[in-house]
């Protein structure tokens, strides 16, 4: 069956632009849609929804850097009907709003990336009853040694949004994330490596690891060991612009 989900992930990624909806995906799949959407869920770990969702955000950060679309052109050819409904989802999801982005590629990309970078290490504020947990681990990869990476307690699945606590480390290393509210989190790790002779690319190869949900439930130190890899094609793209972990822009 995840031969299945895979051509349904091929689809997405091919066709972001339109309208796809579940019964679509679901017939092409051969199998019903509630029967498809529980195969696609374990296998991505996402909703059909949300996977498109996170493509289609992708390609618009891409086309944000890269060309001088504009932001109800660039909303309209990832498939949305509405520009406001569009920049709300962006914001949301990549941390800051799409023209604000856009800077990155307008020559102040250092100045954004450090102010977003420290609003990234600074818990999102809670109630001080809440903060009672702590997550510690260890970091490791098949490869050379790496620094940074950066380890993010998330509540979703995918690296979107502001995380709840932020920290960075060395891989192999060990890492730890204060002040974590009590809910149930997920814990990814992301590291942009080159490899040898890329060094025209402007895009940087992502190493990446997601552990959980893990539930933070009291004042102890939890602890949570990852290993980072190259993405597959199960995992939905890397949104949140918070990081640090962008790639070169290039202005058309």
């Amino acid at each position: 069956m995840e031969h299945l989900v895979q051509h349904a992930v091929t689809t997405i990624r091919e066709r972001y632009g339109e309208p796809l909806s579940l019964d679509e995906l679901a017939r092409s799949a051969m199998v019903s849609k509630y029967h498809f959407l529980r195969m696609f869920s374990r296998v991505t770990g996402v909703t059909p929804g949300r996977f498109l969702s996170a493509v289609r955000l992708q390609e618009a950060k891409r086309l944000l850097l890269r060309t001088s679309f504009t932001v109800a052109d660039i909303s309209a050819a990832v498939g949305y009907s509405s520009t406001g409904s569009f920049t709300r989802r962006f914001a949301e999801s990549v941390g800051l709003p799409p023209t604000q982005y856009r800077k990155l590629s307008l020559g102040a990309r250092d100045e954004t990336r450090e102010r977003t970078s420290a609003e990234a290490a600074a818990p999102v504020p809670v109630p001080a009853a809440r903060c009672t947990g702590s997550l510690t681990g260890t970091l490791r990869t098949a490869g050379a040694a790496l620094a940074p990476v950066y380890v993010g307690a998330f509540d979703s699945p995918i690296v979107q949004g502001t995380p709840a606590s932020w920290s960075n480390a060395s891989a192999p290393g060990r890492f730890r994330l204060a002040r974590v509210p009590q809910g149930t989190w997920y814990i990814h790790a992301v590291a942009r490596v080159r490899h040898p002779g890329s060094v025209a690319d402007p895009d940087l190869t992502p190493l990446m690891a997601t552990v959980g949900p893990v539930r933070v439930e009291d004042d102890t130190a939890h602890r949570v060991d990852v290993t980072l890899s190259p993405p597959d094609w199960t995992r939905p793209p890397i949104l949140s612009a918070l990081l640090g972990i962008e790639p070169q822009p290039t202005a058309a």
